[in-house]
């Protein structure tokens, strides 16, 4: 077991911890051999295996190879990038970096665990720095902005789009320069399909662009470019830009791009952010265009930095709620969370009970699918299944990207029942929970639903969804 003053590999001397997730740690490090700062991410490759993420590994890896090193090893980059295989240790030696995206030294893998040699960021997350300030000056800001666009015109330059643009995953060194990580649900240009476009959904919620919302396809770098206005927007405003009382007005304000912005804002900045936060792709700005603009180019004027303090300190907003409880307490602290979908705005509005049509159609005693929404983190939700399919003697077939597949153990009157309980993730404390029959008799699904399953997950449940009973569980 890794531990502190434990050497690694033979080369590194594993210090304090850093973070801890799902999956695995991340241990501050030090180089015995240039006695270089290093964090090291160390990810159980069982665990992995079993939840499925090997591929978003693989893939991670492949980008950061694509945006910060390139492979020098003596054998295939294919075979270096079997981790799940026995193979011993191997090495990324970096060669081209860019000076804001946190360097991936190396990858190395043994039989049991994988381990991630990074770049280690003494700054923390660029989300400590709002939360900790409220807000940011325009000139600070803008500092970190002209970097933020400088390292994702640099990765789309390579034909990687992010995805996941967020103050969470934008990191500070010692020098407070800023540097993108996490590439977990970063794209390739091979990942479009032959109209052009990903498919995707992914992201976070309140950074997403619309089109990727709409689930019609979408340009991987005018995303990005959505997400880093959003940031941006953040960072001045010390809030988000779309706001509203449930979800769905918000992302009723994102499809129409409608959002204000506040007063202490300069004029060139709300000119450059309108054009940024244009809801139609096809006329949002591109990043040469903003590297063209008045604003990226020079920032606000000299004289107005005294004045925006003031107004920064003093200004009161009418609707202007600080910023989301965040999932993590630092840069390190969750190491790879449980993979879970995130719903766009058609898939809440059907998923809201106001809006479920299906009674018309569906008899309520023959209805197959059951709806919760809860305020556990999704590895706790996925924890609780488990253990009541393993009270009530059921089989967990698959697990899978945020799905679990429950199956009894003996043929019923239509077969083997099945059910598919998959977690949609709202906000990272708020999920929204579908149980589906997938197979087996309908009368003996509601029973064991009824009976069983609906009581015994009574402590992760906040409320049930689509039906008569629906009752707050506090």
């Amino acid at each position: 077991m890794e531990g502190r003053g434990k050497i690694l590999m033979e080369r590194y001397e594993l210090g304090r911890l850093l973070g801890k997730g799902t999956f695995g740690k991340v241990h501050y490090a030090r180089n015995l051999e240039s006695n270089q700062s290093v964090a090291i991410k160390m990810l159980d490759k069982n665990k992995v295996l079993k939840i499925g993420l090997s591929e978003q590994i693989r893939r991670e890896i492949t980008t950061m190879r694509l945006v910060t090193i390139e492979l020098h090893a003596p054998t295939s980059s294919t075979q270096k990038l079997k981790l799940m295989g026995r193979g011993r240790q191997f090495t990324y030696t970096p060669t081209v970096t860019h000076k804001n995206i946190v360097e991936l030294h190396e990858v190395m893998a043994t039989r049991n665990k994988i381990y991630f040699v990074m770049e280690y960021m003494k700054g923390g997350e660029l989300f400590d720095k709002i939360e900790k300030s409220g807000k940011l000056m325009e000139t600070a800001a803008h500092k970190y902005f002209q970097q933020l666009i400088s390292a994702v015109d640099y990765c789309h330059s390579r034909g990687v789009y992010h995805r996941d643009l967020k103050p969470e995953n934008l990191l500070l060194d010692e020098d407070e320069n800023l540097k993108i990580s996490d590439f977990g649900l970063s794209a390739l240009s091979e990942s479009k399909r032959q109209d052009g476009l990903l498919h995707t959904t992914c992201g976070t919620p309140a950074y997403v662009a619309p089109e990727v919302i709409r689930k019609t396809g979408y340009d991987g770098a005018k995303s990005d470019i959505w997400s880093c206005g959003v940031v941006l927007f953040v960072l001045i405003a010390g809030y988000l830009p779309f706001q509203g009382p449930n979800l769905m007005e918000m992302y009723r304000k994102v499809e129409h791009g409608d959002f204000r912005c506040p007063s202490w804002f300069s004029h060139k900045l709300k000119k450059l952010l309108y054009k940024i936060l244009d809801p139609n792709p096809s006329k949002r700005i591109s990043i040469q265009k903003i590297k063209e603009s008045t604003w990226f180019r020079k920032g606000p004027e000299g004289t107005h930095t005294v004045k925006e303090k003031i107004a920064c300190e003093n200004a009161t907003t009418n609707a202007a709620p600080t910023l989301p409880v965040r999932r993590k307490k630092n840069a390190y602290e969750d190491v790879k969370p449980l993979t879970v979908t995130n719903l766009n705005a058609f898939e809440i509005i059907s998923f809201s009970s106001g809006f479920d049509l299906s009674g018309l159609f569906i008899e309520k005693e023959c209805r197959k699918e059951a709806r919760f929404t809860s305020d556990k983190p999704a590895s706790a939700i996925i924890s609780k299944i488990e253990d009541v399919a393993k009270m009530l003697n059921l089989r967990v077939r698959k697990k899978d990207n945020g799905v679990v597949k429950i199956q009894g153990r003996k043929e019923g009157r239509n077969g083997v029942l099945q059910f598919d309980t998959e977690i949609f993730e709202i906000t990272p404390f708020h999920h929204l929970v579908e149980m589906k029959q997938t197979s087996g008799d309908s009368l003996e699904y509601r029973k064991l639903f009824e009976l069983d399953i609906r009581p015994a997950l009574k402590d992760i449940v906040r409320a049930w969804h689509g039906d008569d009973q629906q009752q707050n569980q506090d």
